[in-house]
């Protein structure tokens, strides 16, 4: 029996409010009318790791030590890695993380310093392709306030303006780095359905 392929692992990064949650579901939606088997996963993740780090991260919880959150990302991408991607992988499927390891850069690199934020990262696999959402911060804020205001979203900790500001500079500064695969920049600040099949065409390139 010949063995069975590998599968992809696809990324999809921004600030928050940039679109990832929607994107990938639509990626899911499009990738499973093609044919493949699809996981659609995040992070944090919903294992017992990543819904302690999603506690924490509301504005109502007791603050963490910035250092103490970002062993908590790393710790939650090691369990998320081992029980949902490196399986999914094995079976063939094309696995679509909301979030991965440029977010841990981005966002733990606003107080943590970011060569210890990729060693304690080190054990996280290098997807086979990272897309970031690119969307102004201003435009991800009125969005992230529009979903807070109608009930949709939890205010959480990096969601003030001037952080995501400074997170989307972080994004531009680390999304050609090492250990991300190779990286494309979709202009989000489109309507859904044109960032949709931007994002389709990238995966296109990559052979899916």
């Amino acid at each position: 029996m010949a063995d069975q392929p590998r599968g992809r692992f696809i990324a999809i990064e921004g600030i928050d409010g940039s679109g990832t949650t929607l994107q990938t579901r639509a990626l899911a939606e499009w990738l499973g009318g093609r044919g493949f088997s699809v996981l659609e996963t995040r992070e944090p993740s919903r294992g017992a790791i990543g819904s302690l780090v999603r506690e924490r991260l509301a504005v109502r919880a007791t603050a963490l030590d910035p250092a103490a959150l970002a062993l908590l990302f790393a710790a939650d991408r090691v369990d998320h890695v081992a029980c949902e991607v490196v399986p999914a992988l094995a079976r063939g499927a094309v696995v679509l993380s909301d979030r991965y390891l440029l977010s841990s850069l981005a966002y733990q690199s606003l107080d943590c310093d970011a060569a210890w934020v990729r060693e304690i990262n080190a054990r996280a696999p290098e997807p086979d392709l990272t897309l970031v959402l690119e969307v102004p911060a201003e435009v991800a804020f009125a969005r992230v306030q529009r979903r807070s205001a109608e009930g949709a979203a939890v205010e959480e900790r990096f969601d003030a303006l001037a952080l995501q500001q400074r997170i989307a500079d972080h994004y531009r500064r680390f999304r050609d780095g090492p250990g991300l695969g190779p990286t494309r920049v979709i202009d989000g600040d489109r309507p859904p359905e044109v960032v949709t099949a931007a994002l389709c065409a990238a995966l296109i390139e990559l052979g899916l």
